[in-house]
C-alpha cells in the first residue's frame, strides 16, 4: 500500500512503515541519481524517472509505503512499488496514461535498478482481472484472462531465503537474459531467420520440436539449456491456459512440476530450499508446485483443491518451517493467493 499527498514543488519524499528501510527524498527529473545498490527507494526513483521522461513538468509527492509481504521473497513487491509510485504520481498530477502504454513504460523504467527484467510483473499489477489468471503476450503487449476454477487454491510459501535483486543474484539473473538472447540469435541464424527475431516470432515460425532439434545441432552446454527452457516454458504457458479453461487440475499440476524442473535444471535459478518446499507441498497433496519469481531464493506457488489447502499448509509448517525454527511465523511465510483486480488509486470518502 502507498499513501500519498501531492506537493506543490518537484520534491518527492518517501517513508517506509518498516523501520528497516530508511526515509529518502529526491527531486523529480528525467535523470534521477540512484540511491546505493539495493536501496528500496530505487524502485520509486525508477517509476518517477520513467514518468518524468514522458511528462517533464511533474510535481512530487509525499508517500508512505507499507507491505505485508516477506522481504525479497520473489513476489514482485519491487514491481508493485514501481506501479504504486507511478499511479500516485499520475493521480497527483492529474495525468492519465493508457494501461498498455503504462505497462510498457514501467517495464523499461524498472531497468533503472540494474536488473534486465521483462514486463510481466508490471503488466499483471496493472491489468489483472478479479477471479482470473492472465496470459501475457508481448510484441505487441496484450493480456488474455482465463477464469480460475473456484475449487482451485494456489498457495504461496516463502523459502526463508532472500531473493535479492542486487549483487551476485542480479549478475546471475542478467547473465541468463544474455545467454537466452545469444541462444535465440544463433538458432535464428541457423534457421535463416533475421538475427533480431523475438522468441514469440521464432515460436510462430517453427514448432517447438523443430526448434529443439535445431538447437541440439547448433548450441551446446549452457546455451542449449537456456534455449530449451525458454521454448518449452512458452509451450507450457499455452497448455496451462487450456488446462485452466477446462478445469483440468491434474494437467495444470503436471505443468507446474515440469516448469519447476526446467527452472531448476535448464535455467538453473532454483535453490535447495525451494526444491524442498516443492517436494513437501507435493507430498502433502498439492497437484503441482514451482518456484515463482526470478529464483535464487524467494518463494514457491503450489496448487491443490481448496479442501486440501489446510493440510498442505500444515505439512509445510511441521516439515519445513518447524525444523528451521520458523513455525511461529508461518502465517507471515505462507498465504492463500486470491486472483484479484488490478492496482488502483482509492480516494477518501
Amino acid at each position: 500500500h502507498l499513501t500519498f499527498r501531492p506537493r506543490g514543488d518537484r520534491e518527492t519524499r518517501l517513508v517506509n512503515r518498516d523501520p528497516r528501510f530508511a526515509p529518502s527524498s529526491f527531486a523529480v527529473s528525467e535523470s534521477i541519481p540512484p540511491a546505493p545498490p539495493g536501496d528500496w527507494t530505487n524502485y520509486a526513483r525508477a517509476a518517477v524517472g520513467a514518468l518524468a521522461q514522458r511528462f517533464p513538468d511533474l510535481r512530487g509527492v509525499d508517500a508512505l509505503v507499507e507491505s505485508d509481504l516477506p522481504i525479497a521473497a520473489g513476489l514482485s513487491s519491487s514491481s508493485a512499488l514501481v506501479v504504486a509510485m507511478a499511479l500516485a504520481m499520475l493521480h497527483a498530477n492529474a495525468v492519465t496514461v493508457a494501461p498498455l502504454e503504462l505497462m510498457a513504460l514501467l517495464a523499461r523504467g524498472e531497468r533503472y535498478v540494474g536488473t534486465a527484467g521483462g514486463g510481466m510483473d508490471q503488466a499483471i499489477v496493472l491489468g489483472a482481472r478479479a477471479g482470473c489468471a492472465s496470459r501475457i503476450d508481448f510484441h505487441p503487449l496484450r493480456l488474455t484472462p482465463t477464469a480460475v476454477p473456484a475449487e482451485w487454491q494456489f498457495i504461496v510459501a516463502w523459502s526463508l531465503v532472500h531473493a535479492e535483486k542486487s549483487g551476485a543474484a542480479q549478475q546471475a539473473y542478467n547473465e541468463r537474459t544474455r545467454q537466452s538472447d545469444e541462444a535465440r540469435r544463433l538458432v535464428a541464424a541457423r534457421l535463416g531467420q533475421r538475427e533480431d527475431i523475438s522468441y514469440p516470432d521464432l515460436l510462430a515460425a517453427a514448432p517447438v520440436a523443430a526448434l529443439l532439434e535445431t538447437a541440439a545441432s547448433t548450441l551446446s552446454g549452457v546455451l542449449a539449456r537456456r534455449f530449451r527452457h525458454v521454448v518449452t516454458e512458452a509451450a507450457r504457458v499455452r497448455q496451462a491456459e487450456t488446462a485452466m479453461a477446462a478445469g483440468d487440475l491434474a494437467a495444470f499440476g503436471r505443468l507446474l512440476d515440469a516448469s519447476h524442473q526446467s527452472l531448476r535444471d535448464d535455467y538453473e535459478v532454483s535453490h535447495a530450499e525451494l526444491d524442498r518446499l516443492v517436494e513437501l507441498a507435493r507430498e502433502a497433496g498439492a497437484v503441482g508446485a514451482r518456484l515463482t519469481g526470478a529464483g535464487f531464493g524467494g518463494s514457491i506457488v503450489a496448487l491443490c483443491r481448496a479442501g486440501r489447502a489446510p493440510e498442505v499448509v500444515g505439512a509445510l509448517r511441521e516439515r519445513f518451517y518447524a525444523p528451521r525454527g520458523a513455525a511461529a511465523g508461518v502465517g507471515r511465510h505462507v498465504f492463500m493467493a486470491e486472483p484479484s483486480a488490478a492496482a488502483e488509486v482509492l480516494t477518501p470518502g
